[in-house]
């Protein structure tokens, strides 16, 4: 028996705010579920038509998300206890995709800011080192 999904999380399958398990889980069931895909059209329907429920409009304005700016502190660990607690649980457990994205895209800004302050070093030494040499 095929499972049955809530109006809640088509909305979120639409706005592709599910964790990528569930995301392909639906995607599956739809392929195989005629009644689930007519359910999917009248969501979609609904929402073209202009009928919102309160948890769509903060799942596609993503109000509980936090900000680049509070997810780079989280990365650096200056958050306080309890917003770094709140962070985690919208990531890990409720698995934000969006937000996910974004924590991902800071460590490869973090990572490629390393090298290149590792680089700009070493040629700086290089530099001074050849400096120092030639004045022997």
């Amino acid at each position: 028996m095929a499972r049955s999904y809530t109006q809640s999380e088509l909305e979120a399958y639409l706005d592709e705010a599910l964790p990528t398990e569930q995301m392909a889980e639906i995607e599956g069931a739809l392929r195989d579920d005629a009644e689930l895909a007519k359910s999917l059209v009248a969501v979609n329907a609904k929402r073209d038509a202009g009928v919102h429920s309160l948890g769509e409009i903060w799942r596609r304005h993503r109000l509980s998300c936090p900000s680049r700016q509070q997810l780079g502190s989280y990365l650096l660990g200056v958050l306080d206890d309890e917003f770094r607690a709140y962070i985690a649980l919208h990531i890990e457990t409720a698995g934000c995709r969006m937000c996910q994205a974004n924590l991902d895209d800071l460590r490869q800004q973090e990572s490629e800011q390393k090298t290149a302050v590792q680089s700009r070093r070493r040629k700086y030494f290089q530099s001074s080192a050849g400096q120092l040499r030639a004045r022997k």
